[in-house]
């Protein structure tokens, strides 16, 4: 598998995917808003691409649909929900379906609601898994809920799927917000030194040679993995008072989003 990951340098912090088969040059593209620079990426690495996959519906995921369509001809793909939000839909998948790029990439979707109810993440099934989490996962943060999604479902999400990923799995989220999702963990966790080497680290990154994640570095400085931190139960008890002395994950999990709302 060859992953180019995409800056858009747009407003909203895109980022585009171009997901390759070695053996045929066949490449799928993930949200390519940016149809244009997809196009020229694809055309600079010799691929064709076949495929188009929407992990959610929101228009600056979905926006570049049509042009890139219209150059190739690949097939648009889609959570099976969001075919009355996507425009021309081919393929609509649901959880344990697996997405084939060439004769060689399989990449399994894995349905997870929350920013939206109709959602999809794709983990590539080779030695070193990759998840590709659209408005999920995000580095050291998780998606709002405001366009028609809910917090709960996206609690659940993360534990109930994302949290029991290989611990070496590499995220390739849909926005880069690393550097806000940092200086949230940090003023949630003061203590969390990992988070803050990593904030030095990455500060001044040039979002087209991103920091790359993992799932283990996600769970040392995402705190939407860090529920039953002391730190962060502290820190939330002083900005909730009427927070009960000992809240379970889920009630944690809604409070951080609650206030990431507002950061």
């Amino acid at each position: 598998m060859i992953v180019e990951q995409i800056w858009t340098g747009n407003s909203f912090r895109n980022f585009n995917y171009l997901v390759a088969c070695p053996d045929t040059g066949e490449a799928l593209a993930i949200d390519p808003l940016d149809y244009k620079k997809c196009l020229h990426v694809a055309e600079k690495m010799g691929w064709s691409i076949t495929k188009v996959l929407n992990t959610h519906e929101h228009g600056d995921h979905i926006g570049g649909n049509q042009g890139l369509i219209k150059a190739t001809g690949a097939k648009l793909l889609a959570h099976e929900n969001a075919k009355d939000h996507i425009d021309g839909m081919d393929v609509g998948l649901k959880a344990g379906d697996v997405v084939k790029v060439g004769n060689s990439l399989e990449l399994l979707v894995l349905d997870t609601p929350g920013h939206t109810m109709a959602h999809v993440c794709l983990l590539s099934q080779t030695d070193t898994p990759a998840l590709f989490s659209g408005d999920t996962l995000f580095n050291a943060g998780a998606g709002n809920c405001h366009g028609g999604g809910h917090p709960v479902q996206l609690y659940e999400t993360f534990i109930n799927q994302l949290a029991k990923l290989s611990d070496d799995t590499l995220i390739y989220p849909g926005h880069d917000y690393m550097t806000n999702n940092l200086e949230f963990t940090l003023a949630r966790e003061t203590d969390n030194l990992k988070a803050r080497a990593l904030l030095a680290e990455t500060k001044n990154t040039d979002p087209n040679d991103a920091f790359v994640s993992s799932l283990a570095i996600e769970k040392e400085i995402n705190t939407f993995f860090r529920l039953r931190s002391p730190s962060l139960l502290m820190q939330l008890s002083k900005e909730f008072p009427d927070l009960e002395a000992h809240p379970d994950p889920e009630t944690v999990f809604l409070k951080l989003r609650e206030l990431r709302n507002d950061w």
